[in-house]
C-alpha cells in the first residue's frame, strides 16, 4: 500500500470494527458537523456586522470565505502534524485554537481583526480537528467503513440545521458579540472529541516481534509517493472539478426563490428541505456502499451521484415557480447526500489506510482552490446574465465532467490491483510462498517450520486501545 508514515495504524492489526470505534464515530460527526455548518452558520450575524462596522455584505461574506479556505487550504499542514504528533494532540490544539479565535473575535473592533480571529484561527482550529477524526475513523472501522463514513458525514446537516436557528437566537438575545463568545465555548467540545481518539496499538507479542523491522523504514511527515498512484491521481483532478460546481445550488437557492418573488421565510425553508433530506441520505448510501457487490464497485457508485446531482442542477435551471424549487431541493439533498457519504470512503479504498493522512491533506488543498473559485465566479456569471438558469446549468455541467473524469479515469486508465495482504501473517505466507519457488525442496522444508512457528507466535487478534503516553490527556 505504499511507504510506512510516522503517525500510521500499525500493520497487521485488524480494525475493530466496533467497541472504542463508536465512540471515535460519535466524535467524527461532531467534528464534521462543527466543519461544514459553522462556516455556514456564522452568516446570521451578517447584518449585525454590516450595521456596525458600515461594511457591505461582500466584505462580511470573506469571513465564511476564510473559513472554508483554512479548512480546506491548510490539508498539507495538518497531514505533516497528525504524521510527527499523532491524531489526538492534534486535535486538542485544534479544539482550542477554534474556540479562541471566536471567543477573540467577541472583543474586535474592526473587520480585519475578525478575518484573522474568526476567518484563521478557527479555520485553522477546525482543520486540525476535521482532518484527523477522518484518518482515526479510517482506523477504527474496515468491513463497516461505509457506513462509519455515511453516518459521520450526516453530521454536516444535522449541525447545519442546529446552528443557524441556535445563532439567530444567540444574535436576538446577546447580539453578535455575545453570540461569537458562546458559540466559541461550544467549540471546547472538539476538545473532547480529539480526547476520545485512542491509538490502535497491536498486541504485546507482535508489537515486539515487529519493533526493529519499523526501525529500519524511515518514517515521511508528507508522502508524496501517492501521485505515482494512477488512481489518487485522477480523483483529485475529479475532485477538484466537482467542488466548482457542487457548492454553488445551495449558495443560490434562496435567492432564486426571492426573486420569484416569494417571502423570505419560504425561501429560506428550502435549504431546511434539502439539509433534512440529506440527514438520512448519507447514512443510507453507506449501508448501500457496504453491501459485499457494491462495496468493491464504490467508485462507480460516486460517479453514479455526481451524475446524479450534476443531472438535478440541470433540471433545477429550468424550475419556474416554487413547486419546481422543492423538488429541486429533494433530489438534491439525496445526491448531494451520496456525494457526502462516499468522497472520502472512496479516497480511503484508493489508497489505503498507511497513505490516507497524507492523500487527504493533498485532495483538500486542490480542492482548496476550486472551493475559492466556484461561488465567486458563479456570482459573477449571474451578475452578468441576471439568470440563475445559467449559474445552475455551469454547475450541472461542471459535477457531471467530473464523475465522467473519474469513472472513464478509472475504467480505461487503472489496471485492477492485486489485493495486498492486509495482515503479517498474510504477508508472511505471502513472502515464503515466493521464496520457496527458487530454493530447495530442503531449504522450503525449514522455511515452511519456522512459518508456522511465526503464525503460531503471532494469531490474528484486533487492535487493542491503549494508552500511550506521548498521547494521553
Amino acid at each position: 500500500m505504499g511507504a510506512v508514515v510516522a503517525d500510521d495504524g500499525p500493520s497487521g492489526v485488524k480494525a475493530p470494527d466496533g467497541g472504542w470505534g463508536w465512540a471515535v464515530l460519535f466524535g467524527c460527526f461532531i467534528i464534521t458537523g462543527f466543519s461544514y455548518a459553522f462556516p455556514k452558520a456564522v452568516s446570521v450575524f451578517f447584518k449585525e456586522l454590516i450595521r456596525e462596522f458600515g461594511i457591505g455584505y461582500s466584505d462580511t461574506a470573506w469571513i465564511s470565505s476564510i473559513l472554508l479556505a483554512m479548512l480546506y487550504g491548510t490539508g498539507p499542514l495538518c497531514s505533516v502534524c497528525v504524521n510527527r504528533f499523532g491524531c489526538r494532540p492534534v486535535m486538542l490544539v485544534g479544539g482550542l485554537f477554534a474556540s479562541m479565535g471566536m471567543v477573540i473575535a467577541s472583543f474586535c473592533t474592526s473587520i480585519v481583526q475578525i478575518y484573522l480571529t474568526a476567518g484563521v484561527i478557527t479555520g485553522l482550529g477546525l482543520a486540525l480537528n476535521f482532518q484527523p477524526s477522518l484518518i482515526m475513523l479510517n482506523r477504527y472501522f474496515d468491513k463497516r467503513r461505509p457506513l462509519a463514513n455515511g453516518l459521520s458525514a450526516a453530521g454536516s446537516p444535522v449541525f447545519l440545521c442546529a446552528l443557524s436557528p441556535l445563532g439567530q437566537i444567540l444574535q436576538h438575545e446577546y447580539g453578535w458579540r455575545g453570540g461569537f463568545l458562546i458559540l466559541g465555548g461550544m467549540l471546547l467540545n472538539c476538545c473532547v472529541c480529539g480526547a476520545l481518539m485512542r491509538p490502535l496499538e497491536p498486541p504485546k507479542k507482535a508489537e515486539a516481534t515487529k519493533e526493529p523491522a519499523e526501525k529500519k523504514v524511515k518514517k515521511k511527515l508528507l508522502d508524496f509517493s501517492v501521485f505515482k498512484d494512477g488512481g489518487f491521481v485522477i480523483y483529485a483532478l475529479a475532485a477538484s472539478i466537482m467542488v466548482l460546481g457542487l457548492f454553488v445550488p445551495p449558495v443560490f437557492v434562496v435567492s432564486y426563490a426571492k426573486d420569484l418573488g416569494y417571502q423570505d421565510t419560504k425561501a429560506a425553508f428550502l435549504l431546511t428541505i434539502l439539509g433534512f433530506i440529506d440527514i438520512f441520505a448519507r447514512p443510507i448510501c453507506g449501508m448501500v456502499a457496504g453491501l459485499k457487490w457494491v462495496r468493491p464497485r464504490c467508485v462507480y457508485l460516486f460517479s453514479f451521484a455526481m451524475i446524479f446531482n450534476g443531472f438535478t442542477d440541470l433540471m433545477g435551471s429550468m424550475s419556474v415557480d416554487y413547486g419546481g424549487l422543492v423538488v429541486f431541493c429533494i433530489f438534491f439533498g439525496i445526491s448531494y447526500g451520496m456525494v457526502g457519504a462516499l468522497q472520502f470512503e472512496v479516497l480511503m479504498a484508493i489508497v489505503g489506510t498507511q497513505k490516507f493522512s497524507s492523500a487527504i491533506g493533498l485532495v483538500l488543498l486542490a480542492e482548496a482552490m476550486a472551493v475559492l473559485i466556484g461561488p465567486p465566479s458563479a456570482g459573477k456569471l449571474l451578475d452578468a446574465t441576471e439568470r440563475y438558469m445559467f449559474v445552475f446549468i455551469i454547475a450541472g455541467i461542471e459535477v457531471t465532467t467530473s464523475a465522467l473524469v473519474l469513472a472513464l479515469g478509472n475504467f480505461f486508465c487503472i489496471k485492477k490491483k492485486s489485493e495486498e495482504p492486509h495482515t503479517k501473517e498474510e504477508a508472511a505466507e505471502r513472502e515464503e510462498l515466493n521464496k520457496s519457488e527458487n530454493k530447495t525442496p530442503e531449504d522450503a522444508k525449514v522455511d515452511s517450520i519456522e512459518v508456522e512457528q511465526f503464525l503460531k507466535d503471532e494469531p490474528e487478534k484486533n487492535g487493542e486501545v491503549v494508552t500511550n503516553p506521548e498521547t494521553c490527556v
